[in-house]
């Protein structure tokens, strides 16, 4: 990456003094065209930069100045640096990219405060099609590696945190590779209030419903036909979390999504289907779960009785890990919040 830098560090007499002078940042990137993905369809980017850490950016052509205080500026710079790194890569860099380099440069801030421009802190996966993908936080760098060291993990948090689409993503970088033989994607077909009645058609159009989030990440990162093939082949196979009992999986890397709706006894069934070579992941939301009244989620309980066993890992995303659009993330904390004040109890 080839880029010049210009910093200016001045007080501003009119400012209110918080202790730290003004700074100005002037980048020049070489490619106006990757500049101008980097700044965003009308500068969105560099609008959410301005949102998110308290700087005004002004883009003329490949140049940028940051302003602000010297601190924030030093952040934003390292931003910027990451997405234009990222679009030298030939990959697309959208609003959540931004979030994403916004945490990374941060973590690279404290961790590696000497880095080189662009420098990768955060945890990626890679696959053929899709090239790689970076985790876009801290929580979502502690999934991919726990990923990477155990053979068994539990990822327990809100809807679009990215707990599937990054499984499925591992679990395809693993079949690339050579790690392991097959995919296997289960879930178990717990009906989330609606009444489908009895589906026609075989197995897998039987099962496509609950397992449609599944696909659309395996199409994500497979190309189209090599998905196909893989079903057709049992590379890839799609089971309801009732019909993996009595089977031993080796060489396979196992999803079990939404997994708050397994019972305590599916949840021991399933788990100790785990065979050599194999990885298991296990992904749930624990405030989500359509199960009958007054029967225990099996994803919270195997997280309370296996989390401190060595070679089992367990992640925990929050509502500010959300990656999806900005309103999912405050829906999600709105009713978390509504979910904690019906918790407290009331004052007689």
């Amino acid at each position: 990456m080839t880029l010049d830098r210009e910093r200016r560090v001045f007080e501003q007499p009119d400012a209110p003094r918080s202790g730290e002078p003004e700074a100005e940042v002037t980048l020049a990137f070489e490619d106006n065209r990757y500049a101008s993905l980097v700044f965003g369809l009308y500068d969105q980017h560099l609008a959410k930069i301005e949102r998110r850490l308290g700087v005004s950016c002004f883009a003329n052509g490949n140049h940028v100045t940051l302003k602000g205080r010297s601190e924030s500026c030093e952040h934003a710079r390292r931003v910027l640096e990451i997405l234009y790194g990222r679009v030298q890569l030939g990959q697309n860099v959208g609003l959540g990219d931004v979030d994403g380099a916004i945490q990374e440069s941060a973590r690279q801030g404290s961790l590696f405060p000497e880095a080189e421009p662009g420098r990768a802190v955060f945890e990626q996966i890679s696959t053929r099609r899709r090239g790689p993908v970076r985790a876009r936080n801290l929580a979502q760098d502690l999934y991919l590696r726990a990923l990477k060291r155990h053979e068994l993990v539990f990822a327990e948090g809100p809807a679009g945190t990215g707990k599937t689409w990054l499984a499925v993503g591992h679990a395809v970088s693993l079949l690339e590779q050579g790690a392991v033989e097959r995919i296997i994607l289960s879930r178990p077909a717990v009906e989330a209030g609606e009444r489908l009645g009895f589906l026609p058609g075989d197995m897998r159009e039987k099962v496509d419903p609950y397992l449609r989030p599944i696909y659309d990440g395996l199409h994500d990162f497979m190309d189209p036909r090599m998905v196909e093939r893989g079903i057709q082949t049992g590379m890839i196979e799609v089971a309801p979390l009732a019909f993996m009992r009595g089977r031993t999986l080796t060489k396979a890397c196992v999803l079990l999504d939404e997994a708050q709706n397994a019972t305590s006894m599916q949840m021991k069934m399933f788990l100790t289907r785990l065979g050599d070579g194999s990885r298991m992941i296990v992904n749930g939301d624990p405030s989500q779960t359509d199960l009958p009244p007054g029967q225990k989620s099996g994803l919270s309980e195997a997280i309370a009785l296996l989390s401190n066993i060595e070679g089992v890992g367990r992640v925990k995303f929050a509502e500010g890990d959300v990656v999806r659009h900005d309103l999912v993330r405050q829906i999600v904390g709105a009713y978390e919040a509504a979910g904690r004040d019906k918790a407290k109890p009331r004052e007689p």
